[in-house]
């Protein structure tokens, strides 16, 4: 009997060393397995805020556009104040031309990580302005104004957008 307790004393040590080793193989293969499926969860997390920025930039450019189609439609003097909601991940806002000319378009530029995404809205009349300096997320007021004389080019008349201070 004394024989057997010596034996049982011996095989503990390494049964349990083994019981360990076999904890420690089966938690890393459970972390192996989650850890790609946790960075793919949040690539689709980042994916989606994308196309959230993307939608609520389409939408401010439609209402901004639809103001400026309006107020072009009934001429100078005519004045609106619109109130649009910023994004997060605006780079930058254009309206009429990239270099604030007279042109057609209103676009946001959002900022991806495959690079910058245009979101632009046409309009029938013409349009100048700068909302550049509106690139934090919020809400803003923005004043939109037929002008006989357009700020950008004095010999056309434009609807002109720039922001309430």
């Amino acid at each position: 009997m004394g024989s057997n307790k010596a034996g049982i004393a011996q095989q503990g040590p390494s049964s349990m060393l083994q019981s360990s080793f076999e904890l420690l193989i089966t938690l890393s293969l459970g972390l192996v397995i989650l850890f790609p499926l946790v960075v793919i969860a949040f690539i689709q997390l980042s994916n989606a805020n994308i196309s959230v920025s993307s939608i609520q930039a389409q939408q401010a450019a439609s209402k901004l556009a639809s103001v400026v189609s309006l107020v072009g439609a009934e001429g100078p003097p005519a004045k609106q104040f619109v109130q649009i909601q910023m994004p997060p991940g605006v780079e930058n806002t254009y309206i009429g031309t990239n270099t604030d000319g007279i042109g057609h378009s209103i676009t946001f530029i959002i900022s991806t990580s495959a690079g910058p995404s245009y979101v632009s809205q046409y309009v029938s009349v013409n349009v100048s302005g700068n909302l550049g300096g509106i690139i934090n997320p919020g809400t803003y007021i923005v004043n939109v104004s037929a002008q006989a004389q357009c700020p950008a080019n004095a010999l056309f008349s434009c609807v002109y957008v720039v922001p309430v201070s």
